[in-house]
């Protein structure tokens, strides 16, 4: 229904009017929102957020389009009896070194953490509108927005400032990071770097074979490209996985690659692995070649690859270490943290293994009769422990204690909410570091 408020001034002018709008979440729960048509959107996004009980989202149009919040009700052309849906994101955190960025559900960003590691996006804060992913190097972060532009911030060294490509960043796709470089993957499979050179920063060696590139890798150091004709073209630290040349010739119909943190492992067509970079960290697979076949899946620790073969099984290579793991059948899904691996099998039990006297949750022997009908694993952000989330929405954790393997300081918390801490990629020990700004933020 139309409320409408009437001025006539000479010939008759409608003054005001407000319009009243269905808006509904993804859930299918809906609510009747009413604004004036001179009001933001934004304030109409507001009232709905109150009247579905939920926190920030992006409101949508019926083709899609994401409704400037700026901008007035009139001339976002949002009519009375329209429909619109309010768009909840998924929370989105990354970290460097010393900080931490979050996307919150409406595309807007804070950051918090050591300034010069970016933790402090104030100066860049009016552009950081909806974005959509964020990729940290090791202490600068990269925003991708809706409009495929990109916002940078923190040490410039490491990629903080993309002032010198910043004409060129539109309608970017992805973008990866090195230790201290980026690079944005463009929707017409072109690639741009910044950063520090040495670190990957600089493709202009390689920048006229950046075409048609379908995904970027990288590693500490180095970045690898495969394009849609199955090649691979690889830049940055040629120790670290820079330098292809060795096995260019064996790079033919690649259709995945890993990175460890200093080397590669891609998967051909045929199922068969090739791997280059530092040998001993996983970028020499000659000693386990022969059972490299059939491979499915590659994961990666810092120093060393997992693969998951077509029938279940897995092969691994910890350092200079071939580890025989004959529990390793049925595998469903494998994490990863700094040196140490976990497996869910198809019973819904769990294996680990790591690098000897490395820890990093490669023994997980104190927990094993707790791991059962797991469903999903997620590492800390600090690559230093597991926590696995069972089928009764408990949770059990395991790994170097300081970094995340001991959870019992939250356990009081409901199920349910760490169910939902560890769904938004929200690290174990940073709960634990950071309980009190969470209870103040009404999550006890």
């Amino acid at each position: 229904m139309t409320q409408v408020r009437r001025e006539v001034l000479g010939t008759g002018t409608l003054c005001n009017m407000s319009v009243t709008v269905d808006i509904g979440l993804l859930s299918g729960k809906t609510a009747i929102v009413t604004a004036d048509q001179h009001e933001q959107v934004e304030a109409l996004k507001l009232r709905a957020q109150t009247a579905l009980g939920v926190g920030k989202g992006r409101l949508v149009d019926l083709s899609g389009g994401v409704l400037d919040e700026c901008s007035t009700v009139l001339a976002a052309g949002i009519q009375n009896g329209d429909s619109l849906a309010l768009h909840i994101g998924r929370l989105q955190i990354q970290s460097t070194q010393a900080a931490f960025a979050a996307v919150l559900g409406d595309g807007s960003v804070v950051a918090w953490g050591d300034a010069d590691c970016g933790g402090d996006c104030r100066a860049v804060q009016g552009q950081l509108k909806n974005v959509q992913q964020i990729q940290a190097s090791f202490s600068a972060f990269a925003a991708i927005l809706g409009d495929g532009s990109i916002v940078t911030w923190g040490d410039t060294e490491c990629g903080g400032d993309c002032s010198a490509v910043q004409d060129q960043l539109q309608n970017v796709r992805q973008v990866h990071a090195t230790v201290a470089a980026f690079a944005a993957l463009f929707g017409d499979g072109s690639v741009v770097t910044w950063g520090h050179a040495a670190f990957g920063g600089d493709s202009s060696a390689v920048q006229d074979q950046l075409k048609n590139v379908a995904h970027i890798q990288a590693t500490e150091r180095a970045f690898a490209a495969v394009l849609s004709d199955g090649s691979v073209v690889t830049w940055g630290d040629a120790q670290e996985g820079g330098d292809s040349s060795a096995v260019q010739d064996q790079l033919q119909n690649v259709q995945q690659i890993q990175a460890s943190g200093t080397a590669f492992a891609a998967i051909l067509g045929d199922g068969s692995v090739v791997t280059w970079g530092i040998r001993d960290f996983g970028g020499d697979s000659n000693s386990v070649q022969h059972q490299l076949q059939n491979v499915q899946l590659i994961q990666s620790t810092w120093d060393a690859f997992a693969a998951i073969l077509g029938d279940g099984s897995v092969v691994t290579r910890v350092m200079v270490v071939v580890v025989t793991a004959d529990q390793l059948t049925n595998v469903q899904q494998i994490q990863a943290t700094k040196s140490g691996f976990a497996a869910i099998l198809g019973d819904g039990s769990v294996a680990t293994w790591g690098a000897p006297g490395f820890g990093f949750g490669g023994d997980s022997s104190a927990v094993q009769e707790q791991l059962r009908n797991v469903q999903q694993i997620q590492e800390t952000w600090t690559s230093g422990a597991f926590a696995a989330i069972l089928g009764d929405g408990s949770m059990v954790s395991w790994g170097e204690t300081d970094l995340g393997g001991d959870s019992s300081a939250v356990k009081a918390q409901s199920n349910a909410q760490l169910n939902r801490l560890l769904c938004a990629q929200v690290g174990i020990y940073t709960v634990q570091r950071h309980r009190a700004e969470l209870a103040a933020d009404g999550n006890p």
